[in-house]
């Protein structure tokens, strides 16, 4: 039963996500895909995976225990406050605090997490913004 209501709230999410990238307002100046492509795809898979869950629930789930749990909130407020302080701090800020904090939250060390989190926000920053040329979120350095 829990499937299917997870299931549900899936495909109810990427319906919203759906219909919030078809409101996205496009400027004329834009890559032939266009800023409504990649919400679009990530509604599909969501929903094929909603989909797939209503299809073909689990028997017997089993829920992870309170420690689990009491992880998955904080990641989720983490990725809450990631979106938060991305207009703020910026990608390459935000995204290093929130990658570091989510590799700690996968089993890394301290320093392990913050390695990982500046090598994550580089990695992703020279990709997207040097080679591929899109526009990241400035942050108070212009960067």
């Amino acid at each position: 039963m829990s499937d299917r209501i997870f299931a549900s709230i899936c495909l109810t999410l990427a319906a919203l996500m759906a219909w919030g990238a078809t409101i996205i307002e496009e400027s004329f100046i834009q890559d032939p895909l266009g800023p409504k492509a990649f919400p679009l795809v990530i509604a599909l898979v969501l929903a094929a995976c909603g989909v797939a869950m209503l299809l073909r629930p689990d028997d017997d789930p089993v829920w992870p225990g309170r420690r689990k749990q009491i992880q998955l909130l904080w990641t989720v407020g983490a990725m809450i406050l990631y979106v938060q302080f991305l207009p703020v701090a910026g990608f390459l800020i935000a995204t290093l605090f929130g990658a570091a904090f989510l590799s700690w939250q996968l089993g890394a060390s301290i320093k392990q997490a913050a390695w990982g989190g500046l090598g994550i926000s580089g990695g992703i920053y020279v990709v997207f913004k040097i080679i591929l040329g899109l526009s990241l979120a400035r942050g108070p350095f212009g960067f």
